[in-house]
């Protein structure tokens, strides 16, 4: 896959997210967070209100620290592909 499909695909899974109206679980989140902050090289700090789901946050990145961008991509990919296929 070229680094443009690559790109066209998380696009389109990002959509599919976004588009999606019913809760997801928690941490199916984290996951999609982590992956999400590394594919857009978005390295600012968790800033959520509660320090516990600032923390849980920092987990999932630091989980994840070793990843590529394009990793990340695919790894997000993935997870929104096997959800939707999944769910139900």
């Amino acid at each position: 896959m070229t680094s443009k499909e690559l790109d066209i695909e998380f696009k389109e899974a990002v959509d599919r997210v976004n588009d999606h109206t019913e809760p997801f679980p928690a941490d199916f989140l984290l996951r999609l967070y982590a992956y999400f902050k590394k594919a857009t090289d978005n390295y600012d700090l968790p800033s959520s209100r509660k320090p516990i789901i600032n923390a849980f946050k920092a987990n999932a990145l630091f989980q994840i620290k070793d990843s590529t961008k394009d990793e990340a991509k695919q790894e997000y990919i993935a997870l929104v592909t096997n959800y939707f296929l999944y769910r139900k």
